[in-house]
């Protein structure tokens, strides 16, 4: 049996490397091997990845030498940063810098980096249908990724550009889920009008990268967009309304309300739901669904999402 290629996935014990890591591990015939690359081997998750089977490597974004090490001897490499946990662009254009180097470094023949728009390119910084944001960004958590994609090309690092979508976890974890007003009434609000959002249960967006690397050669150098779905705010709360057994309303805020809504992120985001909307076309055309189904059999649906996910979103 030949021996397995490693890939070694940044953020294995998150949403988006634990949906890759797990979609190999779980994978019994996989050509493909784990490396889990983590700052923390002794979490629980980093322990349940190497229970089933993974390498787990310690390494920091913020220093390029402990990547280099991590990547040694890897075939591939799913490259992902997290905005939220510091809210610095920069410093996320520097991790992205530190991965593609590391990859570059190790001679790395397939990186997936989990990217976004630059959406400056769309809507230039003295455009003032949206605010800028730290002086020279419109979507902070956006542009830093897409200005990063940039970095990975110019160093030659053969890589897919994955352009994910919004998390239906995020009504979960992120604090979007329906809350209750004084009538007792559920709604959750975004800056969408009726417009579709792009969407996509966070676990699947790894199975959509480990898609590209069974898929190979014929990937790099491509930019592939994903989503499990396209549903309006409206056909969002008819789903939860039918598997929560409570009446959830939609409120399609303006996107201005919505960058006043005081929590941290909230400017950003509402730039961010306002570019969706006023680029509706562009950036649903741009993440295809059957695209996204042949990456990942899986894929799930809004429908499949919210039917079994329906009892962790905190109501209230």
């Amino acid at each position: 049996m030949p021996e397995k290629k490693t890939i070694a996935v940044i953020g294995a014990t998150g949403a988006q490397g634990g949906g890759l890591a797990w979609a190999i591990l779980n994978d019994k015939e996989s050509e493909f091997s784990v490396r889990a690359v983590t700052r923390n081997p002794n979490s629980d998750k980093a322990k349940a990845l190497a229970a089933a089977g993974a390498e787990v490597v310690t390494a920091d974004l913020d220093d390029v030498e402990s990547l280099k090490r991590a990547f040694a001897g890897a075939y591939g490499v799913f490259g992902v940063t997290n905005f939220w946990e510091h809210f610095s662009p920069e410093k996320e254009l520097q991790q992205a810098k530190n991965i593609a180097q590391a990859a570059k470094d190790a001679g790395v023949e397939h990186v997936v980096w989990s990217t976004l728009e630059d959406t400056r390119q769309w809507v230039p910084l003295n455009d003032n249908r949206m605010p800028t944001l730290m002086e020279k960004y419109k979507v902070p958590h956006f542009d830093a990724k897409g200005e990063a994609n940039e970095i990975f090309k110019s160093l030659d690092v053969p890589t897919t550009f994955l352009f994910t979508s919004f998390y239906w976890d995020n009504f979960i974890h992120f604090g979007m889920g329906p809350k209750a007003s004084d009538d007792g009434k559920l709604s959750f609000a975004l800056p969408m009008d009726d417009k579709k959002l792009p969407g996509i249960a966070a676990e699947d967006i790894g199975k959509c990268a480990y898609g590209i690397f069974k898929r190979g050669p014929e990937m790099v150098g491509k930019s592939v967009g994903i989503a499990g779905d396209h549903v309006s705010g409206y056909q969002m709360a008819e789903g939860m309304t039918k598997s929560l057994g409570k009446e959830v309303q939609y409120a399609a805020v303006p996107p201005e309300v919505y960058r006043s809504f005081g929590f941290p992120g909230a400017e950003d985001l509402g730039n961010m739901f306002q570019f969706k909307r006023d680029f509706s076309e562009m950036y649903i055309a741009s993440r295809d669904l059957s695209i996204s189904k042949s990456l990942n059999p899986e894929l799930q649906s809004f429908e499949d999402w919210i039917s079994k996910n329906a009892s962790k979103i905190p109501v209230g």
